[in-house]
């Protein structure tokens, strides 16, 4: 099977982001977009969906993370949508449950062509460390609708703000891990659905 691999690149006044993504491999990724936490979030998705993530954003950090948390989405979600090519032979749904201490969170994913997110976290703060915890939804948001995908995140409890948002990176991670897979039971090359397209 040939590897299913995208590099992206975006540049405005605000971004200059560079990604490289390959669906089926994985060695240690490469993550740098000037915001700490962010970056560990990051890893979380290269390591748990076994992707080859590179990632190089630089950007206006010095007035907040906004416009790089949202614009990697946006990259990112590229890389994916490129990726998957056709989307034929994939496993297409998938669900992942990530249990951090005493925080539980869900992900399930369609991989239809046709974006919708449904984002149920509360973190009960503002803020961890620098980081401003309502960016996340920015970026998956972003990451949904340029890659075309049907994603439900949603807390089914949870007390700690770095926690809750870990798991929900871990949790999306099983999930599009499982998605993505190629399923050899559908030898004809086929979309998984009845209409015979995602």
């Amino acid at each position: 099977m040939n590897q299913r691999q995208s590099v992206q690149k975006r540049k405005t006044k605000e971004t200059n982001i560079e990604i490289s993504l390959n669906l089926d491999d994985y060695n240690e990724s490469f993550i740098q977009t000037g915001s700490p936490f962010f970056d560990h979030m990051l890893e979380q998705l290269s390591r748990h969906g076994l992707f080859q993530l590179s990632i190089k954003a630089e950007g206006d950090n010095h007035i907040d993370d906004h416009h790089i948390i949202e614009d990697t989405g946006i990259v990112l979600g590229l890389a994916f949508k490129e990726a998957l090519g056709d989307r034929k032979q994939i496993v297409r749904y998938a669900s992942g449950r990530v249990p951090m201490d005493e925080t539980l969170i869900e992900a399930d994913i369609d991989l239809t062509t046709r974006p919708f997110l449904f984002y149920n976290l509360n973190p009960g703060r503002e803020w961890i460390g620098k980081f401003d915890t309502s960016l996340p939804l920015e970026f998956w948001r972003a990451f949904v609708n340029n890659c075309g995908l049907n994603l439900h995140i949603n807390q089914v409890r949870g007390g700690n703000a770095h926690h809750i948002i870990e798991a929900s990176f871990k949790a999306v991670a099983l999930a599009l891990r499982k998605a993505c897979e190629i399923d050899p039971r559908q030898k004809t090359g086929a979309a998984i659905s009845t209409k015979g397209l995602l």
